[in-house]
């Protein structure tokens, strides 16, 4: 299998475009990293890229063929989706404000990762558009399509987690700061949890 040079470019341009438009998993990271500080959100971003490889997993199975053709089983994942989003945002107002550096350490590091993850895989747009995008930049002439089309989902995915971890070292910048100030911390606990709140009425809404 060799993927052309200039396809490859072309692919590369596209995913990162992509990867840099505001969607779900960048505000879940976000929201993270405002809420437990940089060290929270990274781990969220990486939850967020291991769910990527669950999706990339399942539509090398063949799986976003049933998503896309039984509408029912694809509301029952958004849903629970935006019920688990609701279940952080209502968790995020009812916690104490602390973002001081022990308050991401541990077990908060690891939950972190965790609700990447459940948020992302409970996320069926996701499977879907990898279903679509990647597909098209696959050219059996290279060889060996399903290989192709797992190592530019590894690209696109690795790309992503990158972006997301950027995005988590910014946003602690405010949570090295929020330390300091518990009233605005609490504010910014408040905003956190808004964010989770609107996420799960985005997949409530979103159609396919």
């Amino acid at each position: 299998m060799v993927i052309e040079p200039g396809d490859l470019a072309l692919f590369y341009m596209a995913a990162l475009a992509l990867n840099l438009t505001p969607g779900n998993d960048m505000m879940y990271v976000l929201g993270q990293s405002l809420k437990a500080g940089a060290r929270a959100g990274l781990a969220g971003a990486l939850g967020v890229g291991a769910g990527g490889l669950v999706h990339l997993a399942l539509v090398a199975l063949g799986v976003a063929v049933v998503l896309a053709e039984h509408p029912m089983a694809f509301d029952l994942l958004r849903y629970g989706g935006a019920a688990y989003l609701l279940w952080l945002a209502v968790k995020t107002l009812r916690q104490r404000p602390d973002f001081a550096p022990a308050a991401a350490a541990g077990g908060s590091l690891f939950k972190a990762f965790r609700d990447g993850l459940v948020v992302n895989v409970l996320n069926p747009k996701v499977i879907l558009f990898m279903f679509a995008f990647l597909p098209p930049f696959v050219k059996p002439a290279n060889g060996a399509p399903l290989l192709q089309l797992i190592g530019l989902g590894l690209i696109f995915t690795l790309n992503g987690t990158v972006v997301n971890g950027l995005v988590a070292l910014a946003a602690g910048r405010i949570g090295d700061r929020l330390a300091r100030d518990q009233s605005l911390a609490r504010w910014f606990q408040r905003a956190s949890a808004g964010v989770f709140g609107l996420l799960a009425l985005r997949l409530v809404m979103e159609r396919k």
